[in-house]
């Protein structure tokens, strides 16, 4: 069997220094990481994965029980967390390949589907991904910062709003690797403190006996298993970048760990309860 050593002989290695520098644009693209250039802990993956699902789009995915399929507070709720579990165990095993191949996902998949038979999902997955996701986080971003600006009584243009947004992504994207793993361990408290408070507004509100009313289309059980394919892709839908954030580990880490610190960031939907769905906003104790 090939040493790491004997690997990095034969195969496109990165070129440049990076090392742990955060402020510092990542050199290469797709290359192996040398082994002189692994670094991290599997911790890292904690803060890396589950800050950027306490998102806009989790709290529409958990929307759909009860707004669209017309289900219960509890089918919604069972359905978002069965969805999300497998999913996200999907993205646990992708993940330990990572400090194994030292490559990206989308070359790790040639594997599977063969230098020219991957050019077919790695070409859907920047479609969808790289210009469809970032439009979506754009816009969305766009609308909050707004809605920020207007706390201060700042009317900010959307145009305007949207620019900074999509700036301030292109920007943290190019510095790479490294400064993102950082901007997400510095969102983590702020984005868990907001949506802590969010869960305890809502669920304050919350009618947990609240009956089932399924679209005549699909009934109970086709809108729990639209909710369930939902809440699965949704996790799922992180694995074509599985083992992008997890390259850099040294290839002796504890792969098990690797998995594990991926795991409790499942997509993280939640059910939104009936009051609340109807206008996509609980309404305030004065509202009747």
């Amino acid at each position: 069997m090939q040493t790491v050593q004997d690997v990095e002989q034969h195969v496109p290695v990165r070129e440049g220094e990076y090392g742990e520098r955060v402020a510092t644009v990542e050199p290469g693209g797709v290359e192996y990481i040398s082994l002189k250039e692994r670094h991290g802990k599997p911790i890292d993956l904690f803060w890396t994965w589950l800050s950027p699902n306490l998102e806009f789009a989790t709290v529409f995915v958990g929307v759909l029980g009860v707004a669209v399929f017309g289900l219960s507070f509890w089918q919604t709720a069972l359905a978002i967390v069965l969805g999300s579990a497998l999913g996200s165990l999907t993205h646990y095993v992708l993940s330990s390949w990572g400090p194994k191949f030292g490559v990206p996902m989308m070359v790790e998949s040639r594997g599977a589907f063969g230098f020219l038979g991957n050019i077919l999902p790695a070409g859907l997955n920047a479609f969808t991904g790289t210009i469809g996701w970032f439009i979506v986080n754009s816009v969305s971003g766009a609308f909050a910062l707004q809605a920020l600006a207007g706390l201060i009584n700042v009317n900010l243009h959307f145009a305007i709003a949207f620019l900074i947004i999509v700036v301030a992504q292109v920007a943290i994207a190019t510095l790479g690797h490294n400064f993102i793993h950082v901007f997400e361990r510095w969102a983590l408290p702020l984005l868990g403190i907001v949506f802590a408070l969010a869960t305890i507004f809502i669920f304050s509100k919350a009618n947990f006996g609240f009956a089932a009313k399924p679209i005549p289309v699909v009934g109970e059980f086709g809108g729990f298993m639209l909710l369930f394919t939902a809440t699965f892709g949704y996790a799922a839908g992180w694995n074509p970048y599985a083992a992008d954030y997890t390259r850099y580990l040294p290839p002796t880490v504890n792969r098990a760990m690797v998995r594990w610190r991926r795991l409790p960031a499942p997509s993280g939907a939640r059910p939104i309860s009936p009051q609340c769905s109807s206008t996509w906003r609980c309404p305030t104790s004065s509202t009747t």
